[in-house]
């Protein structure tokens, strides 16, 4: 009897703006919505090089389709050379045990070499004092959370995502 292999694992990159990215895709409310901001950033590798066929999608909690939004959901890619979507900066929600997480956008990362997405959390500064009570967040050492909060500039915010390296951004087991 002959062994068999298994199957070679393949990345999730370098092509996934083919068929994944649309002409709303980075729109999580219309344009126009009062409040609304974008939310941009570049995607690095380890060697601190800005990769350009990344994408990232965000999802946030507090937002329905019937709020005008599309669930809360927005994708971009990196081939101008950085991420950009249109959202409003989420509320608070619950954080299952009677108490609140800080408000937030969770945030996949799809990018050559990965064999998973890479899962993170974007956090504003104007919420900082939610932030100590963010059960979420409690479990990032507190020299390491500054990669999880965004800065706020111009029409928005800019959250940058490094992968490796040095000031490597959090990422989520789930």
């Amino acid at each position: 009897m002959t062994s068999v292999g298994s199957t070679p694992s393949q990345t999730v990159g370098p092509y996934l703006h083919i068929g994944l990215i649309e002409e709303t895709g980075p729109f999580a409310v219309p344009s126009g919505t009062p409040g609304a901001v974008w939310i941009r950033g570049r995607v690095f590798d380890g060697a601190g090089t800005a990769i350009d066929d990344a994408m990232v999608e965000t999802w946030q909690a507090d937002l329905r389709e019937s709020d005008g939004g599309r669930a809360g959901f927005a994708r971009s890619d990196t081939r101008q050379g950085e991420f950009a979507l249109y959202t409003v900066v989420p509320g608070p929600v619950c954080d299952g045990a009677g108490g609140s997480q800080a408000p937030h956008l969770d945030m996949s990362v799809f990018a050559r070499g990965l064999l998973h997405r890479l899962v993170t959390r974007v956090y504003f500064p104007e919420h900082a004092d939610r932030h100590s009570t963010d059960p979420v967040l409690a479990t990032v050492p507190p020299g390491r959370r500054g990669t999880l909060i965004a800065v706020r500039e111009g029409d928005g915010y800019v959250f940058d995502v490094h992968l490796q390296g040095a000031g490597e951004t959090v990422f989520f087991d789930v």
